[in-house]
Order: C-alpha cells, then sequence, then structure tokens
C-alpha cells in the first residue's frame, strides 16, 4: 500500500493548481474576498474588444496570484524530481542539469519561490490584496487602496527594464519545467507566524524574537549569524497588538506605518524592512522585529512541500538557500 504511493506520480499542472488552492486557503483575505476578485476578472475579459482578448492573462480568472506561474513546460508532464529553492535563476538551472548527468537526481521540475518571467513582470498585481490585511488590522479600506495604488505602480515601473525571461530560456534550452510559487508560500508563512503569536501571546519584543527562534529554519539562520533581530524597539518594550506583515508582493508604502499606529498595532513581524520605513516606525513608535527573508520564504515553500511529499512526490532536492524542515502534520492548522 505505502509502495504504491510512493510510486505515485504528480503531473505539473497538479503541482500548480495545488499551489494555487493551498494559497487560497491561507490568504489572509478569505476565500469570499477572493471569488468576488476572480468574478471581476471574469467580467473585464468578457468585456474586452476581441483584439485585446490575445493579450489578456487568462490565468489570472481561476488563479488569483499573478506572482506564481507554469513558466515552462508541458502541464502534462510527470513530475520524477524536484530542485526545489528560493531563487531558481541561471546557475540552479545548470546545476539540476548537472545532478541529473551525475545521475545523482531525476530532476525535471525547477520549483522557485522568488519570481522569475511572467510571474515578476506581473508582480505588483498581487500588492493590491495588502490593502484588505491592513482593513483586517483597522486601516479603512478607502485609505489603504489610495496607498498601496502608488506603491505597486512604482514596483511596476521599477520591474519593467529587468530582462525577465532570463533563467526561463535557460529551462526551455535544457529541457526543464519551472514554475514560481510566490504569493502562496508567503500566505503560508504569513498564517504560520501570525497563528504562532496569536497562541503564545508574548509580552514583549525580546519574548516574540525568542518564540522566532524555536522555529527550526529561524533557528538555523540565527546560528548562521542571519537570524530574528529587533530592528525597533528594545527587549524589554511591551508589544501591544502584534501584525505578521510578510504577505502581498513586496514592501508596502511607508505612509501606510503611521495608519496602522493608528489602527492600534504595537509590533510588525516582518521579513525585511527599508531604511524608510524604518524610521516610519520609529517616528509612529512601532516595534519592529525582522523575522529574516530567506528563512521566513523558506517556511513557506516548507509547508508547501510537505503538501507534495504527502501526495508522494519524494524526489526533492533543496538548493539556493531552502533550509528543508518537514513537519508532521504540514500546515499548521
Amino acid at each position: 500500500m505505502s509502495a504504491k504511493k510512493d510510486n505515485k506520480k504528480m503531473k505539473l499542472k497538479d503541482i500548480y493548481w495545488l499551489a494555487v488552492e493551498i494559497g487560497m486557503e491561507a490568504d489572509p483575505r478569505g476565500r469570499e474576498s477572493i471569488e468576488i476578485l476572480l468574478n471581476k476578472e471574469k467580467k473585464e475579459y468578457e468585456e474586452l474588444p476581441d483584439e485585446e482578448k490575445p493579450f489578456f492573462d487568462e490565468e489570472s480568472l481561476k488563479n488569483p496570484y499573478a506572482d506564481t506561474r507554469i513558466l515552462w513546460g508541458d502541464p502534462e508532464t510527470e513530475i520524477e524530481g524536484v530542485l526545489a529553492g528560493i531563487d531558481i535563476e541561471i546557475g540552479e538551472i545548470l546545476l539540476a542539469d548537472r545532478l541529473n548527468e551525475k545521475g545523482s537526481s531525476k530532476i525535471n521540475l525547477l520549483l522557485a519561490h522568488h519570481p522569475e518571467g511572467r510571474s515578476l513582470a506581473q508582480m505588483h498585481q498581487v500588492m493590491y490584496m495588502q490593502a484588505d490585511i491592513w482593513k483586517k488590522f483597522g486601516v479603512p479600506i478607502n485609505i489603504g487602496d489610495f496607498l498601496i495604488e502608488k506603491r505597486a505602480r512604482e514596483v511596476q515601473q521599477r520591474l519593467m527594464p529587468i530582462n525577465h525571461n532570463r533563467s526561463v530560456d535557460g529551462a526551455r534550452l535544457l529541457g526543464l519545467n519551472y514554475m514560481t510559487v510566490h504569493t502562496p508560500g508567503d500566505n503560508l508563512v504569513s498564517r504560520f507566524v501570525q497563528r504562532m503569536m496569536d497562541e503564545k501571546e508574548p509580552k514583549t519584543v525580546g519574548d516574540v524574537l525568542k518564540e522566532l527562534r524555536k522555529v527550526e529554519e529561524y533557528a538555523q539562520a540565527a546560528k548562521q549569524g542571519f537570524g530574528p533581530q529587533i530592528l525597533v524597539g528594545s527587549p524589554a518594550t511591551r508589544v501591544g497588538k502584534i501584525f505578521v506583515d510578510m504577505t502581498g508582493g513586496t514592501e508596502g508604502p511607508k505612509e501606510v506605518i503611521e495608519k496602522l499606529a493608528q489602527a492600534g498595532v504595537g509590533t510588525l513581524v516582518q521579513m525585511h524592512l527599508s531604511e524608510k520605513l524604518k524610521k516610519e516606525a520609529e517616528e509612529a513608535h512601532i516595534n519592529v522585529v525582522i523575522a529574516g527573508h530567506v528563512s521566513s520564504d523558506a517556511i513557506g515553500l516548507n509547508l508547501f512541500l510537505d503538501k507534495l511529499e504527502a501526495r508522494g512526490l519524494k524526489n526533492i532536492v533543496p538548493a539556493s538557500g531552502l533550509i528543508r524542515v518537514r513537519r508532521k502534520s504540514g500546515i499548521k492548522e
């Protein structure tokens, strides 16, 4: 019975749609909000002139995450092995090819967390979900929409000159399937850490740090010198309301920090924070704990990989900053 399960093959499309489904389950906006968004996409598509429809991203009719896509490959391909990592670029693509050449692995899927290709070009589109997340923490939706619109356009403009398809071409030339799982992974780690904070109820910023270091990915990062750190505040400072802010494409606008403080947020737990947002947090008297970028991404990707292994895909090779940690129950419910 178990041998049959071990031999079960997942197709590329199965992995892709599992990522989308799990991402929606963990989405802080809730399923109803996502369905409204998908219906809006369908209506916009139906109302387009025929000459505009070929340029519409039809994946968005079923997948609300523009930064999560199959970048190269036949969706019907049975996946034998996965090279999974935080960033899959030319170096990792050559690494997968070399491992296959040596015969040590049977890798035919490159699974990246950070977007590349089309999913990178469209990443700004997922940022609009941040307004809905801020709303849950007390920021009026009209203010959130106003703030995120400007920031999303800034990110779009910054991404426009990038050579988006460089790594996609590498995968194509070497015949390797290639996909990215970005916002679904961020949704998973955001939910995981927020639930942990809600359950443990740390009283001080120092307590937040202690709780984070109990998570294996953060503990290993700390041992290597890049673990969780207090960016604003001190170990003895009381936390108030904790907001784990780890999803929504990339960093939001600096103006939202003041709005979160006015809404009663006392402590932000984030993957990373720029200097300009740090200054805003200092002025607004909000504590900031940086959990760690790569280690946080690793948690989200590990939670997803647990689900793949539970479905019989056992040949997973971690690389590119991914510390593989397995959790018996998969996603923490």
